[in-house]
């Protein structure tokens, strides 16, 4: 990574997609180097923090911002995430170099494809647009 150092990520992730949400509890269980606050894309709380983001297409991928402002999204926002979480720092260094990025798009492009699967037939999402929400893991 470059530019200004990232002392705190916040993960934007769209709370109507169980794929997005199991990944979500996922994240918050593993120990962080770099703090995550999971925030609902789109969610009052994400315009707040975030005015100027187009919240719109946060519910499309995956977006991360920095707390130097940094914006990243899908393979990119998937590698930050890793890079902040101890046991998984080495992978994303790795994943970020030209060895390493083709498993990472694939990766981002695979989780698309579930997401996609877990909508109904006929359209993405369920009701309004959106599928239903699992209960956090216990």
């Amino acid at each position: 990574m470059t530019g200004p150092a990232v002392r705190r990520l916040t993960v934007l992730y769209d709370a109507h997609c169980p794929l997005c949400v199991h990944l979500r509890h996922w994240l918050a269980r593993q120990a962080q180097l770099v703090p995550l606050d999971l925030v609902p894309a789109a969610s009052e709380e994400a315009r707040r923090r975030f005015p100027a983001l187009d919240h719109r297409a946060t519910l499309e991928e995956i977006t991360v911002v920095g707390d130097g402002g940094q914006v990243y999204r899908s393979t990119a926002a998937w590698i930050v995430c890793l890079w902040a979480l101890a046991d998984h720092r080495a992978k994303a260094n790795w994943l970020a170099t030209p060895a390493g990025s083709p498993f990472a798009r694939v990766t981002v492009l695979a989780a698309a494809k579930w997401r996609e699967a877990l909508a109904p037939a006929g359209g993405r999402g369920c009701e309004g647009g959106r599928c239903g929400v699992p209960d956090a893991p216990h």
